[in-house]
């Protein structure tokens, strides 16, 4: 068997179609059908089965996709390692952002690499865990730094160099919360727009279990988004309250509420395991150790 015949294999295994696959490939619809043909013959089991205008996976093609994918992923790391080998100094970076560190780190990597970097080519993505994971798995990213407790654990992931991050709920100075002299209860803070990004599963059950089930991130955040500057400046021009790590906004003015919020993030750098990893990574990891850390 060959290389080409198990990514032809892999291709029609995704697409269900052997005419989708050669038209993608590039290639006749019979001679794809006959290089799954030769395969079948060589392993001695039949790889697919007809059904109306799609083909199935058999339970043995089921089984051998997986060994399949494993060897083409195989030789593209192999592939990619001997560029990366080559390009030195130069080469490329993909990296995936979530909200929290990209508001930390974005703007340093990018400063960073234009000033000691200049050839090496930084592609920095930002979008929701879930997205990120899965252009990791993709193979359109080469790493994430996201929240951790957003992540879900998987065998193919690695999660490594885990910063803690205090969260808070931060107003603009003046705001009318700030002229009280003991500590605020939540239901004064959801009398204004609460500003967030996305919260993780585990952060919804804290804000739950210390303030109760209106403090649920669906029923208390009433404005949301990706972006954590964007929510920064919102709450910096009117009177919606930020609940986000501290760091983000050290000009803002902590709440400190009754009782305490004690709710921290978790950030981490995440990479496929068994993946060759590109050395432009160093300078993720560097900043990582000198950005995330928690405003004095």
């Amino acid at each position: 068997m060959t290389l080409v015949q198990l990514r032809h294999f892999i291709s029609v295994a995704q697409t269900g179609s052997f005419a989708k696959s050669a038209q993608a490939m590039h290639l006749t619809q019979p001679a794809l059908s006959r290089s799954i043909r030769a395969l079948e013959d060589e392993l001695g089991e039949r790889l697919f089965d007809r059904v109306g205008r799609l083909s199935e996976l058999t339970p043995f093609g089921r089984q051998a996709l997986a060994q399949a994918q494993e060897l083409a992923d195989g030789a593209d790391e192999l592939a990619r390692s001997a560029k990366l080998s080559s390009q030195g100094e130069q080469g490329s970076l993909r990296i995936g952002m979530g909200s929290g560190p990209g508001a930390m780190l974005m703007t340093p990597l990018l400063l960073k690499v234009a000033q000691e970097r200049p050839q090496l080519r930084l592609q920095i993505s930002r979008a929701s865990t879930e997205l990120l994971v899965q252009a990791l798995r993709d193979r359109t990213l080469d790493a994430l730094v996201v929240d951790a407790r957003s992540m879900r654990p998987a065998p193919d992931l690695s999660a490594q160099m885990h910063f803690e991050m205090t969260g808070a709920f931060m107003v603009r100075r003046g705001h009318p919360l700030t002229r009280r002299r003991t500590e605020v209860d939540f239901d004064d803070l959801s009398r204004y727009p609460i500003a967030s990004t996305p919260l993780s599963d585990e952060v919804a059950r804290m804000l739950v279990t210390r303030y109760g089930p209106l403090a649920h991130p669906d029923a208390c955040i009433t404005l949301r988004c990706e972006e954590i500057p964007s929510l920064v400046e919102v709450v910096r021009r009117s009177d919606a309250v930020l609940l986000a790590i501290r760091s983000a906004a050290p000009d803002l003015v902590e709440i400190k509420t009754r009782p305490l919020l004690a709710v921290t993030a978790r950030f981490g750098l995440v990479t496929l395991r068994r993946r060759t990893l590109s050395p432009a990574l160093e300078l993720v990891r560097s900043l990582m150790a000198e950005q995330l850390v928690d405003a004095r």
